[in-house]
């Protein structure tokens, strides 16, 4: 282990804490090139606000690419960085974990019963 006092997770966590950054990125970690309204359809909870916020956040951290062709109607497409693509095996990782964590903590509430 690293030491604990220049433990870099903190950076990590802060790409992709929030409600809707790691289902914006796994969304785009399909491989899929979407437009706003695409990501708004498939995350029908988040605001248009958010996910503007979001994504702009991720754009300038290198992980999401956006792309704005000049015509009328303005059409502007999402997609995963290479760099961005780094973070599957952790978005993997992290969605493993918290699939077992529920079932922990469901066999934790019976025994408790």
């Amino acid at each position: 282990m690293k030491n604990p006092d220049q433990c870099q997770v903190v950076v990590a966590l802060d790409m992709i804490v929030g409600k809707w950054k790691p289902i914006i990125i796994q969304h785009l970690l399909t491989g899929d090139v979407l437009r706003f309204n695409e990501l708004r359809r498939r995350i029908p909870d988040i605001t248009q606000r958010m996910l503007t916020l979001h994504l702009r956040e991720l754009e300038e951290q290198d992980i999401v690419k956006r792309v704005v062709y000049p015509q009328i109607p303005p059409k502007v497409e999402y997609s995963i960085t290479e760099y961005g693509k780094g973070l599957k095996p952790v978005m993997d990782a992290m969605h493993y974990w918290g699939v077992a964590h529920v079932e922990h903590m469901k066999q934790k509430t019976q025994t408790q019963e």
